[in-house]
């Protein structure tokens, strides 16, 4: 327990760092948007590229992994589905309620993985990422466009677009030619890969509106808790199914129990859905997150 709190709490302390340093205007407003389009579109793509340019394509769990991320994710969203038809939700406040389910924090989620298992921890998290974010992606825009109709290219123009999820086509493709990266290629990644993840932090804890949790507490809880405790529960059971080693069923319940991700207010506002519900939501699972990760993680013996 001790050593997880260890790992864990730096994190957080940085998560922490960034809300007072936007409380207190340091360095000023205008550094925040520039600092998270950098990290969005340089760094953290950076991060992703190395890592499945080098990680193990030929695991053995990796069929099964795979398997236990699509199973998983395609559960939630039958139930999201099914709860929506039966509460009568609009697509603004249901596109909310699933981006507050299924997308989840990756700077943060990273992060963890590092500290918990290094660079062998953060191959096959890659590997996870290039199948779950541009399913999440695709499920967050289908729910919040559900009332407009929807039409392939507004489906596919949120994954074309995606730094992420272009970074683990070209780093998979990369991997799959056999090619070493070429001299000091890697240094520069690991020089990148290193101001990601602080900054990504930085970046959470900048983000947070705790003005927005007074509203809407209800719904606020209901989803926070579905999120970081029922949807690890229903990895773990998924994992267990399917008999995955010990590190592939850690990270497949750290990536379900992770808070939603900050920039599912961006998609909402951009998509006419409800921004103050998901202010509100992103706020709460990322608070929240702090108590329920350490518990769950340990719970997995890690």
């Amino acid at each position: 327990m001790i050593d997880l709190l260890l790992a864990l709490w730096p994190l957080f302390a940085l998560i922490v760092g960034g809300y007072c340093l936007r409380r207190f205007d340091f360095p000023g407003e205008a550094f925040w948007p520039g600092a998270e389009r950098i990290n969005y579109f340089v760094l953290f793509p950076a991060l992703l590229f190395s890592s499945l340019a080098t990680a193990p394509l030929n695991n053995p769990a990796l069929p099964r992994l795979a398997l236990a991320v699509l199973l998983g994710l395609g559960v939630a969203w039958l139930g999201l589905l099914i709860w929506r038809r039966l509460r009568g939700w609009p697509a603004g406040r249901f596109g909310a309620f699933t981006q507050g389910l299924l997308r989840f924090n990756t700077y943060l989620g990273l992060a963890a993985v590092g500290s918990l298992f290094g660079q062998q921890g953060l191959a096959v998290a890659a590997l996870m990422l290039a199948l779950m974010v541009p399913t999440v992606n695709v499920l967050s825009v289908w729910a919040l466009s559900a009332e407009r109709g929807i039409s392939i290219r507004r489906l596919a123009l949120p994954i074309v677009k995606n730094p992420l999820i272009l970074a683990c086509v070209l780093g998979t493709f990369y991997n799959l030619c056999g090619l070493p990266l070429p001299g000091g290629t890697d240094r520069l990644l690991g020089l990148l890969v290193a101001a990601s993840l602080p900054l990504g932090l930085l970046c959470v804890g900048a983000a947070l509106k705790p003005d927005q949790l007074g509203s809407e507490m209800r719904a606020l809880g209901f989803n926070s808790a579905l999120r970081l405790l029922l949807m690890p529960a229903l990895a773990w059971a998924v994992a267990y199914a399917l008999q995955l080693p010990a590190m592939e069923c850690t990270l497949l319940v750290l990536f379900f129990a992770l808070p939603t991700a900050p920039t599912a207010y961006v998609l909402t506002r951009q998509l006419g859905g409800d921004s103050q519900l998901m202010a509100g939501i992103i706020t709460l699972q990322t608070l929240l997150a702090a108590v329920s990760l350490p518990f769950l993680l340990t719970l997995l013996g890690n």
